[in-house]
């Protein structure tokens, strides 16, 4: 869970890196998808717009890292997470981390001290400390990360997860671990991850309410559609710049948000093929470094070919989870879950920026994810190469017994 340390995660992330990736060479995680190609095509034009923009002898660490962190997460998950209990067991094994450190973030959460971070501190080095102003008289969580949003995020990406998959055909515990999850999100005490744990509700109870309807889907994308058409033309806004602007906790951080979506795309149209790389990127005086925008940032890092490929990456994915067909009621509901996460991603991600532990995760959850691809009707995951292997091997044995039938003849 999370990062004890930056290296430590990134050391897993290595060490898997080269089994993983001939796994997947194999065909041992199924066919290759678009995804795949997508996901690697965008860690070499990353890798290429850093040298070429920062040189490469210098930004040979920023390099390494970036591609442990994306394929590394991408394809362990898309090698080792191959069927519904995989996914399940997953699921099960960080939600029982999170409730058993549950009272070390109630304790930091109330007194603002880190019980957690003090305690590995005496093993390993860890990362550092913030202390930040208490909203409505709480202290805001930081946990392991770097960042109380980024505790937030991680804790907030399991909610539809817990509740549609560890909760399954379990009602009582399904709302148990709902509660104590959602809560855990509560207490970084940042808006994006809030924000997104609320809406992860909303389209829990609307898959709830409308299960026997066959487009409820399709429905609420119509209604999106017309609220989107709604701020469009009757808003001084850009729907972009409404919902950016108002999913915080206080007016300043939302009009300092639209500040740097401003001056973000600004940079992007400026260097829009490989980006400005590591670099500093123009803006006034008093507004801060950090981009508070992941998909912005991808952009205004690596250009605009970089952000094409991880969305090419990301929707490919998601559109085929969505649409999957032949799916039994058990596969259907995890599938739910997984789709319900990755919209959380994709609207707080352009409210926060995901970095060090929590981007390996969201990639890694995406990667967690294709097995859905690969479901048969039957409830069985292919794997491509694994059946043509038995297909040949089964039609050899034919040719066996059929020899060993004529020399029987024969005889």
């Amino acid at each position: 869970m999370g990062t004890l340390n930056l290296s430590v995660y990134r050391l897993v992330l290595l060490l898997a890196w080269v089994p993983c990736f001939q796994m997947w060479v194999r065909g041992k995680a199924g066919r290759i998808r678009v995804a795949d190609v997508a996901i690697i095509l965008f860690c070499i034009w990353a890798s290429l717009s850093l040298a070429i923009v920062g040189g490469t002898l210098p930004m040979i660490e920023a390099i390494g890292m970036l591609n442990i962190e994306t394929l590394g997460g991408y394809l362990l998950a898309r090698c080792y997470i191959r069927t519904a209990d995989d996914f399940h067991d997953m699921l099960q094994f960080t939600v029982r981390l999170i409730v058993i450190l549950l009272p070390l973030f109630l304790y930091e959460w109330i007194t603002g001290d880190k019980p957690l971070l003090s305690t590995l501190a005496m093993i390993l080095p860890t990362v550092e400390i913030t202390k930040m102003v208490p909203r409505m008289g709480f202290w805001r969580v930081q946990g392991p990360f770097n960042h109380s949003i980024l505790f937030g995020l991680f804790c907030g990406s399991l909610v539809a997860l817990t509740y549609l998959v560890l909760g399954y055909g379990k009602h009582t515990l399904s709302r148990w671990l709902l509660a104590i999850i959602s809560l855990t999100a509560f207490m970084s005490m940042s808006s994006a991850p809030i924000a997104g744990v609320l809406l992860q509700y909303v389209l829990i109870g609307w898959n709830a309410l409308l299960r026997p309807l066959k487009h409820k889907w399709a429905l609420l994308f119509g209604i999106l559609f017309m609220g989107y058409l709604v701020v469009e033309f009757g808003s001084n806004q850009t729907p972009v710049q409404f919902y950016i602007s108002r999913f915080t906790f206080d007016a300043q951080t939302g009009w300092m948000r639209l500040g740097i979506w401003e001056y973000g795309t600004a940079s992007v149209a400026s260097h829009p093929i490989f980006g400005i790389g590591l670099g500093d990127w123009v803006r006034p005086s008093w507004m801060p470094t950090s981009v508070d925008n992941f998909w912005l940032v991808i952009a205004m890092r690596h250009g605009i070919p970089a952000i094409v490929l991880f969305f090419v990456a990301y929707l490919s994915l998601l559109v085929a989870a969505a649409f999957k067909r032949g799916l039994d009621d058990k596969a259907d509901t995890y599938r739910t879950g997984y789709v319900i996460c990755m919209v959380f991603f994709l609207l707080v991600g352009s409210t926060v920026h995901f970095w060090a532990a929590v981007y390996a995760w969201f990639l890694f959850l995406m990667g967690s994810g294709v097995w859905i691809l690969d479901v048969r009707p039957d409830g069985e995951v292919r794997n491509v190469r694994a059946s043509k292997s038995m297909n040949r091997q089964g039609r050899s044995n034919e040719r066996a017994e059929g020899a060993r039938a004529m020399q029987g003849d024969r005889g």
